[in-house]
């Protein structure tokens, strides 16, 4: 996984001036107290889709493509399973968040009808969050 998630986020690194929290995250934790999936081609791990209960929704903590895979629809049905699953435990809503410099991000969810809920700094990382109804 975090292999992964490594090369999904590295031509980010220079734009945000520091590693993308995803970059950071322990994965057997991540795996341990989360809905975690992957997605694989010849046993390599392509794909990577966290989801983290929250309240009476879901919120999306991270969803990435290795970059030799992206541009094939992957993401988009990765996107899919996880409103889809967020439907089948019950939720209501799906949020997620990403950093104000991933512009191409942020526009590919509005596309898919996620509606920026608001804008703040945690952790040091300037966050646009956002949510879908389900």
């Amino acid at each position: 996984m975090k292999r992964c998630v490594d090369a999904a986020y590295r031509h980010y690194v220079q734009r945000m001036g520091k590693l993308p929290g995803p970059m950071l995250d322990d994965y057997a934790e991540v795996v341990r107290q989360h809905m975690a999936f992957v997605a694989e081609t010849d046993g390599e791990v392509v794909g990577v889709l966290v989801l983290m209960r929250k309240d009476s929704g879901m919120l999306l903590d991270n969803i990435a493509v290795h970059p030799v895979h992206q541009g094939r629809g992957l993401g988009r049905r990765l996107l899919d399973f996880a409103e889809s699953e967020s439907r089948k435990q019950g939720c209501a809503w799906l949020d997620l968040y990403t950093h104000e410099t991933m512009t191409e991000n942020i526009a590919l969810y509005t596309a898919r009808r996620f509606v920026e809920t608001g804008r703040r700094t945690e952790l040091g990382y300037d966050r646009v969050y956002m949510r879908k109804a389900l």
